[in-house]
């Protein structure tokens, strides 16, 4: 990929990265619940579509959708390899996918493209041939999913439409071909132009530059552009697509060219009012929530954050969140914000550039992208629930203090309560919500993304024109083992009249015995020494945690609660993952399975597995830097008749210390070992930076040096795991501590 012209403006090509993920997410968001619906069945139950229709449904706004998960998820390959084409996004649907439970709605082998595709994979069938007409029939080739996953990926190549479209094909390629990767090249191509023009017709001329001109989408857009031309009405340009290219037109389910008519047909009327595209794109029907993404997030990157300042209120209700569901646990409960930073750092280092400064130190939430709140809330708690004290959160600059952004607080009647758990409490999703059930069709696997033995920490400042002073603290809420939501703090401090506070709570290693923590925040009460009603704003700076988790994972039974989050905060993609009182059982019937435990964040530390054993088959062990199903470090028990990719040692029973790269395995060190079924042993892992050290039982070792090689393919961080080959394990316990 050559040098593009929006890198030459890093701050510009953020923000307009920002907005078209928030254009992604908003796009899908209103046009999930109408999915697949026709034009004429929308009109007469629902009418006109201009704005979200959750609650019409009674249904949740911020949930996991394929639309979504597939674009971030995917995309991020573009930051974890060097360089990128079909061969590793297939690669990366094998790490990122659990088959049945993450990202994609399963829909059957020959019935759905990805669904397809992913079994094409796992049968070493490799892109593009595994989302080939030869090899699925063009019905299931030529569905809609090709163009709606790969926003990520222009984005990645902003201003290169060339470098896009390609970047797009490789994508698609993955589960489509035909037509459907041709749609693919020419919206990706489009979306990169919108980064440098506002002129729909030279994104359109771009677009169609980068697919052959003989093809059904190139004369599709041609007849769609004269239709617009002559109609002057969407409906009746609709109504020309539904008689030319309608769904009676193609075989299969979900076909694209229809649905790239719709797409085509609203930019060219609304290309500059994102409030009547939404209304044009979603009213047309089919398939909405794809259309819908896919146009919003063009027209987010085209006019930035501008596009959502219409009639309506697009931002607040999403708040900034983005659900994910992959194997990538510590990505699942995510934000706008976030997305957009690892996008713009994937394309600049694509183009040679130097990496975005982490702002404020590296903050997880750091407030600096112009309305960006990632997910942060207030409620009124205790007593203060049923008051009538008024709050409200921004993202806004303080003037008086340096123009620095931050999240503002505005608070308005702050009464005082019985105890000082009447508060208000701004605070931020890190892990799974309460409703996890009601969220729709797609499973939403997650881990935590703070842990007991890690220090959370918030800057607050009190504004001075605050008509008095309040107190802030932390706040964390967490799942006990009964799934009960627990609201926990730390000791609070005086926030006074413009000064700033730092508020730090180091949680104390197996903190609450390491209950799943759901949500962070600063909890703010009124301790004023008359009791009067206090009005102001409080500024918080950044929210941020570190430091290496220090805790034991313990088995538990039905006998303590359901443990239904505990569990839940392990991600499996083995056939069985369970507990009894006293050990985790993790089993697979044919192939590897895998648990995983931890995220990303963790780098240095040790982990000792005890009372690990081996029921039946294998090779099975035990995994750190765990980046992916097909990404991690681990310890090995192998022997001569597994005939597995381990088996560099013929004859011989042995403990091996390995690398899985994509599927790939290097073998780092390795031991003669006469291990037996049935048999428990303790495992002692140490890893820093690029060392490798293990222990057995405190009697056999194996270090290993993974370096020099490419930084990419260095497992820095990652969390822990259990690995399992067709066969069984126990495990007594994970003890997890900072070296």
């Amino acid at each position: 990929m050559g040098q593009t012209s929006i890198t030459s403006n890093p701050k510009e090509y953020l923000v307009k990265t920002y907005a078209g993920v928030l254009g992604k997410v908003i796009g899908v968001y209103l046009g999930r619940p109408i999915e697949g619906w026709t034009h004429e069945r929308i009109l007469s139950k629902l009418g006109p579509i201009n704005y979200y229709l959750n609650e019409k449904f009674d249904l949740p706004l911020v949930v996991p959708d394929d639309d979504i998960s597939a674009t971030f998820a995917f995309a991020r390959a573009a930051s974890d390899h060097l360089c990128i084409d079909s061969l590793k996004i297939g690669r990366y649907w094998q790490d990122t996918v659990i088959k049945g439970k993450s990202v994609f709605r399963w829909g059957g082998n020959g019935v759905s493209a990805e669904h397809t595709a992913f079994l094409n994979l796992n049968k070493d069938i490799v892109p593009p041939f595994s989302g080939s007409k030869e090899m699925n029939g063009e019905a299931v080739a030529e569905q809609i999913g090709g163009q709606t996953f790969i926003d990520g990926f222009a984005m990645v190549a902003a201003g290169d439409p060339a470098a896009a479209a390609d970047l797009a094909q490789a994508a698609a390629s993955v589960s489509h071909d035909g037509e459907a990767v041709i749609a693919a090249r020419l919206w990706a191509a489009m979306e990169a132009a919108a980064y440098l023009s506002k002129d729909i017709i030279h994104l359109l001329k771009e677009g169609l530059r980068c697919i052959p001109p003989d093809s059904l989408i190139a004369n599709m857009v041609k007849d769609v552009h004269k239709w617009v031309k002559v109609d002057q009405d969407w409906q009746a340009t609709r109504k020309r697509i539904a008689d030319r290219f309608g769904y009676n037109k193609f075989k299969g389910l979900c076909p694209v060219i229809p649905n790239h008519a719709i797409m085509i047909m609203t930019v060219l009327y609304s290309s500059d009012n994102f409030d009547n595209a939404m209304c044009i794109v979603n009213t047309s029907g089919w398939g909405t929530s794809s259309n819908s993404g896919n146009v919003a997030c063009l027209l987010g990157i085209m006019h930035g954050l501008d596009a959502f300042e219409g009639k309506y209120d697009w931002r607040g209700p999403i708040a900034d969140q983005v659900l994910i569901s992959s194997a990538d646990g510590g990505y699942a409960i995510n934000n706008a914000a976030r997305i957009a930073t690892d996008i713009v750092t994937a394309g600049r280092h694509y183009t040679d550039q130097n990496p975005l400064l982490p702002p404020k130190d590296g903050a997880q939430f750091h407030f600096t992208l112009p309305g960006s709140i990632q997910g942060f809330q207030a409620a009124k708690v205790g007593t203060l629930a049923a008051g009538w004290a008024k709050v409200r959160v921004v993202q806004d600059l303080n003037e008086k203090f340096r123009w620095r952004p931050g999240l503002s607080v505005h608070i308005g009647g702050l009464e005082m309560g019985t105890s000082n758990l009447d508060a208000i409490e701004i605070t931020t999703p890190t892990f799974l919500p309460p409703n996890v059930h009601r969220l729709g069709p797609y499973e939403l696997l997650a881990a935590p993304l703070v842990y007991p033995g890690q220090t959370i920490e918030a800057i607050v400042r009190g504004d001075d024109e605050n008509t008095g002073y309040m107190r802030g603290r932390l706040v964390i809420r967490a799942y006990s083992p009964e799934d009960e939501l627990q609201s926990f703090y730390s000791e609070p401090m005086v926030i006074f009249l413009d000064e700033s506070v730092r508020l730090t709570w180091p949680l104390t290693p197996n903190f609450l015995s390491g209950w799943p923590i759901q949500a962070i925040g600063v909890s703010i009460y009124n301790e004023d020494p008359v009791g009067r009603l206090l009005d102001g704003k409080i500024w918080l700076d950044k929210v941020c945690w570190g430091g290496s988790p220090s805790l034991t994972l313990l088995p538990m039974d039905e006998s303590v609660g359901r443990r239904e989050f505990y569990k839940r905060s392990f991600i499996s993609s083995a056939d069985v993952f369970d507990m009894t009182a006293d050990r985790f059982i993790v089993a697979q019937d044919v192939g590897q399975g895998l648990v995983t435990y931890g995220t990303r964040d963790w780098s240095d530390y040790r982990v000792v597995f005890r009372g690990f054993r081996i029921n039946i088959g294998g090779p099975c062990g035990v995994a750190v830097r765990c980046m992916g199903l097909k990404r991690w470090w681990a310890v090995m028990f192998w022997y001569p008749a597994s005939g597995n990719v381990w088996n560099a040692y013929p004859g011989l029973k042995r403990i091996v210390l390995g690398k899985n790269l994509d599927g790939d395995i290097y073998d780092g060190d390795s031991r003669p070992f006469d291990w037996q079924l049935d048999t428990p042993y303790d495992i002692d892992i140490r890893v820093k930076g690029l060392k490798y050290r293990v222990k057995i039982d405190d009697d056999i070792t194996l270090r290993y040096n993974d370096g020099p090689s490419l930084p990419l393919f260095d497992y820095r961080a990652g969390g822990v795991g259990i690995v399992v080959e067709t066969g069984s394990v126990f495990v007594d316990s994970i003890e997890i501590l900072p070296l």
